[in-house]
């Protein structure tokens, strides 16, 4: 049973390790006894409290703005049910499997802690939910991140009391006849189980360790395919030298400055064939890549130790501890996760722009000693003239998506919640600026990819050799006009599937 399965509710949670169990339906996990017996004795408390006269928020009274309406014992029930309802009100394009997948184990994972105070019924069958990859129809708009991310968290709670729709075997059909068809009974909510369910940052977070996976992957690629371009470009080494960035206490600068020298290790015949050529620097968008992607790359170490806090932590209200206390507080409030999602936008701004100008040089026959545009028979073909418009778009549109989510705020809930902290927004903007990212380094690698291809019989370095020929196998040299389109969306997938990571490990090579 357990061998590589991941123990939810002890083991700690990171960003890579959760995109790893959501990339795939029915990931293995599993949950230990003494995990069980914890999570049963914090319920025991929640149900002495439902059944005593002290007023406590929400197991014994209303919610938000009506804390202080008592509900009688009798009524409890169907106070979750009716919060779950009322609050699965979701509007916007439908999560993908992979990130509801996220959610679902990470809400589960959030449970077994036992702060929560959810019964052990509700919990196992949020592991078949899992097992079973049933997966609830949840959609994307609708939160502000502060009083948990109420809407969506409310469509993975419908999902599990056998109401709205699910995805199944890859379709979309009716929560009721799915649970039926595969002998799973709905959760019957108890008290306070609907405001378990509902509260909570896991929405955002989910969302966020996903980008950041992304990010991770797409900052190994963007060094890959920048010394690809420095290759086509014959730009110089000089910069990537040890010694200036031992000079400088910036961690990721350090790193990417490590990973040019292991690019370049061994023969490079186009490096080689300009040693002598006279030029003394390269422009920024070469001679700067580690100070920059390292930048980014600093941001990310932050980003991502907020995300794993976040993953491991207990974020509902109220939460149930060793004593008996149930105690109310503002774990739900998604302050840490907005900064880190809006902060992580900035860091995919700034690989996507230098891209963006390293792409221009190649364009750029005054800056590229290149064809102009890659091609070579410009006039009659126009190559990569409008590939490089496209990247100039995502880049500015990048520039939208960088505005800070987290610095807006609208009072809700007749202004008892009156300070929010939009950290789903910032999810949203994230996610699309991740995508175009990929794809402003898609165009870079075919640009880079063209102008190894005009400067053979030269060759590169083994691993931009390995590198080079994983590309050309999505997209062959383009001789003359053809729609690249097709071609970007295949090598930006590959991008994000970690495919420069594949070719370089070809070569025996491992990025950092």
């Amino acid at each position: 049973m357990k061998g590589e399965a991941i123990e939810l509710g002890k083991i700690h949670l990171t960003t890579h390790l959760l995109a790893k169990l959501a990339s795939q339906p029915s990931p293995a996990i599993w949950v230990d006894p003494a995990t069980w017996e914890k999570l049963e004795k914090y319920r025991a408390f929640i149900d002495k409290a439902a059944k005593g006269e002290k007023q406590v928020y929400g197991i014994n009274t209303g919610f938000g703005f009506l804390a202080n309406v008592k509900i009688p014992v009798e009524e409890t029930e169907q106070l979750q049910v009716n919060l779950i309802r009322s609050h699965a009100c979701g509007v916007g394009a439908i999560l993908p499997p992979e990130q509801v997948r996220a959610l679902l184990i990470l809400k589960t994972h959030n449970f077994l802690q036992g702060h929560s105070g959810v019964t052990r019924t509700c919990v196992e069958t949020m592991l078949t939910f899992i097992e079973k990859d049933i997966l609830p129809i949840i959609p994307s708009k609708g939160s502000v991140g502060a009083s948990g991310d109420l809407a969506p968290l409310s469509h993975l709670a419908l999902g599990l009391m056998g109401e709205g729709d699910v995805t199944y075997l890859g379709k979309r059909r009716p929560t009721a006849e799915v649970l039926r068809e595969v002998g799973v009974k709905p959760v019957v909510l108890q008290a306070k189980e609907g405001l378990a369910l509902a509260n909570g940052t896991q929405y955002m977070t989910s969302l966020g360790a996903l980008i950041a996976d992304r990010v991770r992957t797409l900052a190994r690629a963007a060094d890959a395919i920048s010394a690809l371009t420095l290759d086509a470009l014959k730009g110089s080494l000089g910069a990537f030298d040890a010694r200036i960035h031992q000079v400088r206490h910036q961690p990721g600068q350090r790193t990417v400055a490590a990973n040019f020298a292991k690019i370049f290790e061994g023969k490079d015949e186009i490096m080689d064939s300009h040693i002598d050529c006279g030029k003394v620097q390269d422009p920024y968008s070469l001679r700067c890549i580690p100070q920059v992607h390292g930048a980014c790359r600093d941001l990310l170490e932050f980003v991502e130790k907020t995300f794993d806090n976040e993953l491991n932590s207990a974020t509902d209200n109220p939460l149930v501890f060793e004593n008996g206390e149930i105690l109310s507080g503002g774990n739900f409030h998604g302050q840490p996760v907005a900064f880190a999602l809006d902060i992580i936008t900035l860091a995919l701004c700034e690989i996507g722009s230098i891209s963006e100008r390293r792409i221009e040089k190649m364009t750029n026959p005054h800056m590229s000693g290149l064809p102009a545009f890659l091609t070579k028979k410009e006039g009659l073909n126009s190559g990569f003239m409008i590939p490089h418009v496209v990247a100039a778009a995502l880049v500015s549109e990048n520039k939208i998506h960088a505005h800070p989510a987290s610095v807006d705020s609208i009072p809700t809930s007749a202004d008892k919640e009156d300070h929010v902290s939009m950290g789903p927004i910032g999810a949203m903007k994230a996610l699309t600026a991740t995508e175009n990212v990929a794809y402003i380094l898609a165009i870079e690698a075919l640009g880079a990819s063209q102008g190894l291809d005009i400067h053979l019989p030269l060759k590169p370095s083994k691993h931009l050799q390995s590198l080079h020929k994983a590309i050309r196998q999505l997209s062959s040299h383009m001789d003359a006009d053809r729609s690249l389109s097709v071609d970007i969306e295949e090598t930006a997938k590959w991008i994000l599937d970690r495919g420069v990571d594949s070719a370089l490990a070809d070569s025996g090579l491992l990025l950092q």
